[in-house]
């Protein structure tokens, strides 16, 4: 997509949102724009799915609209220009009306309604203190993952370079560009997590620098010597939300002629010695059990352990307990050099397609719901699973079970090879699919792992596929679904006994269909 593409997405989605006096932040993650809204009745939702580049749109702590790795990244410095130069213009325009969509009306649109509500639903649930909690969690991490990928896609090649003895003067450069940036995680995580829970994020950072000083190596703790970057990200987490509390109880104590000089002061060294004596050899110590704890799993359990993880993982999103996990990914990336989790748990987009092409199949007379699947697919193959998942899967109920079938038995597959000790691991968070081929590593030669983790996509779509299409749509839902280009139900055959009489001439209804959009996108 060209410059002005996206600069044209831009202005389209800004007067849908209420315009940049309605916005109170604007950020963006791997696939998604996510805004802060001041008067949530001035968001035009429906004018917002309609857009072609909108994938679909999700409410959760921020509003967020899904427009696709790669396509958000160039979107969002656009759409934050025109904010900015909308909130400079003296007189502001008001957002005009937004166009109507011209769907035709077709049953995709009924899907979509049900997709909102069990959205909104689960969203009222999953506001509960330790969701919240492992919300805010993961809005520290999220920032870091475009480093992640792209220093885990530079040391893939690095590996490349270095196995076959090919321009070995570029080979320490390329080391070099991969590792710093995890070297200084912790910084960047201290400095987060600050920002995040209302502290000043340099002296998050300040403070979590303390754990990857080379100098701690002369500091005895429980009666070890410290070594630098000893409790990674789990140190630098405790440390800055320690940091946060102190200099929160600093500014209210502190006099304010002082604070600039006090409050900095005593939040780093109060919050650094007690990070040296005891944070560190902590954080230390649940680094090395989680990373333990998840080769032993694998090593013990792997098929049954991957069978879990793979077909629970949608119901944990759905639960907002994923999140949890995103602390454990980067403890074992920074341990290990790669997860073992993340393959496992990228089996269940795996499935969710199988699901949708079975759906796609079982309903050849539903264009609405075809076409939908059909936009959404080549998304859900690099790892974007919200629209088929809140647009098709879950609204149909079944379809959503039978995926979570086939992302289990990807999961037991993979399991099955860590088990057999080819361990199968991503360098970085966030792609999936076929987005996470860049990012395998395991213990075992690249074309190895790289057939395994292909192997296991390959099982999921086959077992998502096959218990959709036998299992996923009753007779009675494919007889509703299934309706006619010209969205009228597929008519029954004729009878061939004699037709009874009526008692009157009113020639009898037939039940209106369900009407719907044309393109069924995330909610």
């Amino acid at each position: 997509m060209s410059e002005d593409t996206h600069r044209a997405t831009a202005a389209a989605l800004l007067p849908l949102v209420g315009g940049a006096g309605n916005l109170t932040s604007i950020a963006h993650c791997m696939t998604r724009l996510r805004l802060g809204i001041q008067d949530r009745s001035l968001v035009q939702d429906e004018a917002l799915k309609a857009l072609p580049a909108v994938m679909g749109v999700v409410e959760d702590d921020t509003y967020q609209i899904v427009l696709g790795p790669g396509t958000v990244a160039r979107v969002t410095p656009e759409f934050e220009r025109l904010v900015a130069e909308s909130r400079s213009t003296p007189t502001p325009q008001e957002p005009g009306p937004a166009p109507e969509a011209t769907a035709p009306t077709t049953t995709a649109d009924h899907l979509a309604a049900q997709g909102a509500a069990l959205k909104a639903r689960q969203k009222s649930r999953n506001a509960t203190p330790v969701k919240l909690f492992l919300r805010r969690i993961a809005n520290i991490f999220v920032p870091l993952i475009p480093a992640l990928i792209g220093c885990g896609i530079i040391a893939g090649l690095n590996g490349l370079l270095a196995n076959f003895g090919q321009l070995p003067s570029v080979v320490p450069a390329l080391a070099a560009m991969a590792s710093g940036f995890m070297s200084l995680i912790a910084v960047f995580v201290g400095y987060n997590t600050a920002k995040e829970f209302g502290g000043t994020p340099i002296l998050g950072g300040a403070v979590a620098a303390v754990i990857v000083f080379p100098g701690v190596t002369h500091i005895t703790a429980f009666g070890q010597h410290l070594s630098p970057g000893q409790g990674g990200v789990l140190g630098a987490l405790a440390a800055a939300l320690l940091a946060v509390q102190v200099e929160k109880r600093c500014r209210k104590a502190v006099p304010e002629a002082l604070d600039v000089l006090l409050t900095p002061t005593l939040t780093v060294l109060v919050t650094g010695l007690v990070t040296l004596f005891g944070l560190m050899y902590v954080a230390g110590e649940a680094a090395t059990a989680i990373g333990t704890g998840a080769n032993w799993l694998l090593a013990h359990g792997g098929a049954f352990a991957g069978f879990l993880l793979g077909g629970l993982f949608l119901p944990l999103v759905m639960l907002g307990l994923h999140q949890a996990l995103i602390p454990l990914h980067t403890t074992l990336i920074e341990q290990q050099g790669y997860t073992v989790l993340l393959p496992i748990l990228a089996m269940a987009g795996a499935g969710q397609v199988g699901a949708a092409i079975a759906v796609y199949l079982r309903l050849p007379h539903n264009r609405s719901i075809r076409r939908t699947i059909k936009s959404a697919l080549p998304a859900g193959f690099l790892g974007v699973g919200e629209p088929l998942i809140y647009g098709v899967s879950l609204p149909l109920g079944r379809p959503f079970i039978t995926a979570c079938l086939g992302g289990a038995a990807g999961g037991a597959f993979i399991g099955l090879f860590n088990q057999l000790g080819d361990a199968v691991g991503s360098t970085a968070i966030g792609p999936s699919g076929w987005a996470l081929f860049p990012l395998v590593k395991g213990n075992q030669p690249l074309a190895t792992t790289l057939t395994v983790y292909a192997l296991g996509l390959a099982v999921g779509y086959l077992v998502g596929f096959l218990a959709t299409y036998f299992f996923g749509l009753s007779k009675e839902m494919r007889q509703e679904l299934n309706t006619t280009p010209d969205n009228t139900p597929t008519p029954a055959p004729p009878e061939t006994s004699k037709p009874a009489p009526t008692s009157t001439g009113t020639p009898t209804e037939t039940p209106a269909p369900l009407r719907t959009r044309t393109s069924l996108k995330a909610p």
